[in-house]
């Protein structure tokens, strides 16, 4: 006997094979892809194969498909997840984005389905409505498979308050350490569904990043006997393999593979075999019996997102080269602070350029051209921070580059490995600063003016900055929700969307605020 765990996770909306660069647009991903060698694997299982299928979670959020179902009430809003249910997953596991939205949106958006949504260490989360148990147990040819759903614990610390209101995000380790146990009596498979990562390399336990408990992937593999299967996401790595004994997948982001164990059994229900592998969907053709039921709303949303949004003069807000965006400031960061401190009221603010894919806005600027280029639902905050805070920012900044053998500047390989994490870079209008690349890591901000005058670590400066990174998200405890004096709860394209309504016309300016000596 055969069972065979098919997982997609991080899948972010992205129902066709497009990252919706242009109308025509064509990319190796997609769930219609994934759909397809889900399909396949089910239609060919042979007499003796289990098949069970899990949705590893942060579905509903991301692309701009699902964009356009959130900011339009019109529209179903379930939309998403029946084409999970049409799929006939077994099991679906909340991510971190199913609550951008709030959780109004998430009960509407996670309606329309037939497969239960798992949060075993979300306290409140069935009183709250957005899932139904902690785990399923799937009975299939007399053999039961237990499906324990796990979510990362640090969902409050990116989410607005009212955004997780009623609810309490345990530890995915101490909540497997209770629950395993006792679906080991009850199941003779159990299988963990964790919409987390690896805090630690998975084969070897070497750190990969500080242990704050949004990632604890590697603690269930050697704290928690009695997994048989373990499926992450969150991190939006290509990870299969076997570590410390237990088949694991991850299976990247947008659709791109489809994750897969096999659990071979004996005749005693023993498991006597194990493989991880990942599927990639790059040459699967797109399932045109699940399209059916998204073709008509992918068609306005290729149309909303070809409407212009203003007009753009002066400098360029195109950008060409991320790199140098990142080391010398850049007319279209500054025209996203300057839109963060009309609307926070600050004269100071700070935003990043979250990937290499962003390029900005063109002379005659689209929705499609804002939401590539500012694709989360970050709402804004206004904070009160020490000159001391603003330094230790700016010096988490700093960190983010290396000077070469060959005297270019390169990432510092703590924001691309194991997980690219180039939006935790940050670049600020409103005051003045340097970095000195020459300097040790932490004593790099040489200059820190405001208004022509140096900050003083006691002076108290007013910054407006998106949510997530006012949490504290991305490694930046100096910011924290307790440092909120005001917040606006509509998010930043929407901002910027009425920005440019108030302004039909703006005029590129190129920063000249910040220094790089490397």
């Amino acid at each position: 006997m055969k069972i065979r765990i098919l997982s997609t996770s991080d899948v972010h909306g992205y129902v066709y094979p497009t990252k919706y660069l242009s109308a025509t647009d064509q990319q190796p991903l997609g769930l219609l892809k994934a759909a397809t060698i889900i399909d396949d694997i089910r239609q060919n299982a042979l007499p003796d194969e289990i098949v069970i299928v899990i949705e590893n979670g942060d579905w509903i959020q991301g692309s701009p498909f699902a964009t356009y179902l959130a900011k339009h009430p019109e529209m179903p809003s379930e939309q998403l997840t029946q084409l999970t249910t049409t799929l006939h997953y077994d099991a679906g596991v909340l991510g971190n984005h199913e609550f951008n939205y709030g959780l109004d949106y998430l009960r509407t958006a996670e309606s329309d389905r037939d497969y239960p949504l798992l949060g075993a260490n979300i306290t409140g989360g069935v009183a709250q409505r957005i899932v139904d148990a902690p785990y399923t147990i799937i009975e299939r040819q007399g053999i039961r498979i237990a499906v324990l759903g796990l979510t990362t614990a640090y969902v409050p610390t990116w989410e607005a308050a009212d955004h997780v209101s009623g609810l309490t995000f345990e530890s995915a380790v101490s909540t497997a350490k209770q629950w395993v146990p006792r679906l080991r009596q009850q199941a003779d498979v159990v299988v963990v569904a964790y919409h987390g990562g690896f805090e630690a390399d998975p084969a070897t336990g070497q750190p990969t990043e500080r242990a704050t408990g949004e990632n604890e992937g590697y603690r269930l593999l050697v704290e928690v006997p009695g997994i048989d299967a373990l499926i992450t996401g969150h991190q939006h790595r290509q990870l299969a393999d076997i570590y410390h004994g237990v088949p694991t997948t991850q299976p990247g982001e947008k659709g791109v593979a489809v994750g897969l164990i096999d659990l071979t059994l004996d005749k005693s229900r023993r498991i006597i075999d194990h493989d991880a592998r990942l599927l990639t969907t790059a040459t699967a053709q797109p399932a045109d019996w699940l399209s059916v039921l998204a073709d008509g709303t992918e068609a306005k949303v290729q149309r909303w997102l070809d409407q212009p949004i203003g007009r753009l003069t002066g400098a360029s807000l195109t950008i060409t080269d991320p790199m140098a965006a990142r080391q010398h400031h850049h007319p279209y960061l500054q025209l996203v602070n300057a839109v963060e401190m009309a609307v926070g009221q600050t004269d100071i603010a700070v935003t990043s350029l979250f990937n290499d894919d962003v390029r900005g806005l063109g002379p005659q600027p689209t929705i499609r051209q804002l939401l590539n280029s500012y694709s989360y639902p970050n709402t804004l905050v206004v904070e009160e921070v020490t000159g001391q805070n603003l330094r230790q920012a700016l010096e988490r900044c700093a960190s983010f580059f290396v000077r070469q053998a060959d005297g270019t500047v390169g990432v510092d390989p703590a924001f691309t490995t194991p997980k690219l994490q180039l939006y935790n870079y940050d670049l600020y209008s409103g005051i003045d600063y340097t970095f000195d690349l020459h300097r040790p890591v932490g004593q790099r901000v040489v200059q820190l003016d405001y208004h022509g005058q140096a900050v003083q670590p006691d002076q108290v400066l007013t910054v407006a900055l998106n949510q997530y990174r006012g949490n504290g998200g991305g490694d930046y405890p100096m910011f924290n929700p307790r440092k909120i004096i005001r917040e606006v709860n509509v998010d930043l394209p929407e901002l910027m969307m009425t920005y440019f309504a108030d302004h039909p016309v703006v005029t590129g300016v190129q920063p000249t605020n910040f220094k790089l000596l490397a």
